[in-house]
């Protein structure tokens, strides 16, 4: 018997060591990855400065490296304090998935480069011009446009954790509800009760909410 006594705060300890250093592991991953994602993008948005200026000045560069680096870690914080407690990041955007906020700026924002070399590419071809020009300009430019909505696509029309829960949770009938064999079990459910009273004089509907504690729904 003392031996079991032991093992309980035993395995309490460890679990709680295990989840301590869980928790450490997704910060320190949320806190890596939105750094490096941010000073990727930034340098590609000092680069494509640099092409539309055409200069050979590499301070926009340097800028552009430092504020993503800034931008990288403040979007690190914004994930770790909007992260559900006990969940691993995910978010979905458009056009990426990713396991941290800047990830789908990054991507966008390079989408966006690469979009914009094809079409000044082919804006210079039909004007018989150097396509040099229409790399520089076009990737310089689209990678500011996907810089931009790479900012709606992850605060804005991006789904994250709390996303995917709430919506979870808003399509259960029931708080706690198991499901097997086509048998549906439910426990502590929201209700409305509606009752009608007619007399000699008026036709009264009343409704009033309940709490059901258990139910069961059984499909054939």
């Amino acid at each position: 018997m003392k031996r079991i006594y032991l093992l309980i705060p035993a395995i309490f300890i460890t679990f709680t060591f295990s989840t301590v250093e869980k928790s450490h592991a997704q910060t320190g991953q949320l806190l890596g990855g939105n750094v490096l994602n941010g000073a990727l993008t930034g340098t590609a948005l000092g680069a494509a400065t640099m092409g539309l200026q055409n200069s050979n000045d590499f301070a926009p560069l340097r800028v552009g490296l430092g504020a993503g680096i800034l931008s990288g870690a403040g979007l690190a914080v914004y994930d770790i304090v909007t992260l559900p407690k006990g969940q691993e990041f995910f978010i979905s955007g458009i056009f990426n998935d990713g396991n941290n906020s800047s990830v789908i700026i990054l991507l966008d924002t390079f989408y966006g480069a690469a979009g914009g070399a094809v079409l000044g590419s082919a804006v210079m071809l039909i004007g018989n011009k150097p396509i040099v020009d229409g790399l520089q300009y076009g990737s310089s430019i689209g990678a500011w446009a996907g810089f931009g909505f790479g900012l709606f696509d992850s605060f804005v029309f991006a789904e994250r954790n709390s996303d995917f829960v709430s919506s979870n949770l808003i399509n259960r009938s029931s708080l706690i509800q198991f499901e097997q064999n086509n048998v549906e079990f439910g426990l502590v459910s929201p209700d409305l009760i509606a009752q009608k009273s007619l007399n000699s004089s008026e036709l009264r509907y009343e409704i009033s909410p309940a709490l059901q504690v258990v139910s069961m729904k059984a499909r054939f």
